[in-house]
């Protein structure tokens, strides 16, 4: 039995009350729908601002590579850039954790199972999880005490999920990544300090 014939017609109202809402943006829509959103994170309290999928590889870490190791970054961009950057495709480049100078607010740009293209060597791609800081290698006033806070607690709770030592052998300036040309997170990165507060956070 055809039971369409039996049921009764939209009315003309309900039709076009249907097509207004499918052509209202996204983010005018009830919150339901931004929760969505902001759930899609691996670090509580992170927000989600995704990076390009052009510019990682998606993957099933620590399945397909284990991870062991944390990379520390300085952008040498504004936070506001660094994001475009990570969103344009022509640049080729993302991180997994993007921490703001003023705040120390934290945007994921990529999943933590994906690698993201940081390092500048595929291997330590694979195995470290990337957290840009806003600023510059030789601008010490960018390095907030919000900063150094919020990106501690991020780096404790990412080496506990993964069993990564939280000590200068796992947690990593990208300077010391093998072949690398870049020297963040430069002079004035106050390592001692940053490795206390991850393994007090």
């Amino acid at each position: 039995m055809d039971r369409a014939r039996h049921l009764p017609h939209p009315s003309r109202r309900r039709l076009l009350q249907a097509g207004a809402l499918a052509a209202v943006p996204g983010v005018l829509l009830p919150a339901g729908r931004a929760g969505a959103q902001a759930a899609a994170v691996d670090y509580p309290g992170a927000e989600s601002v995704p990076a390009t999928p052009s510019n990682y590889t998606v993957s099933n870490r620590p399945t397909s590579y284990r991870v062991d190791r944390v990379i520390i970054h300085v952008t040498q961009e504004t936070y506001a850039d660094a994001v475009k950057i990570f969103q344009n495709p022509a640049k080729q480049v993302s991180i997994h954790y993007l921490v703001r100078s003023s705040d120390g607010h934290i945007a994921q740009c990529v999943r933590e199972k994906d690698v993201a293209w940081h390092a500048g060597n595929w291997d330590y791609n694979t195995r470290s999880i990337g957290i840009e800081h806003e600023g510059w290698v030789d601008k010490p006033e960018y390095f907030t005490d919000a900063m150094y806070e919020k990106s501690a607690a991020l780096t404790a709770s990412v080496c506990a999920r993964y069993g990564i030592p939280m000590d200068r052998a796992h947690i990593l300036g990208h300077i010391e990544v093998p072949g690398t040309d870049h020297t963040d997170p430069g002079p004035y990165w106050d390592w001692s300090r940053y490795i206390k507060m991850v393994n007090f956070a």
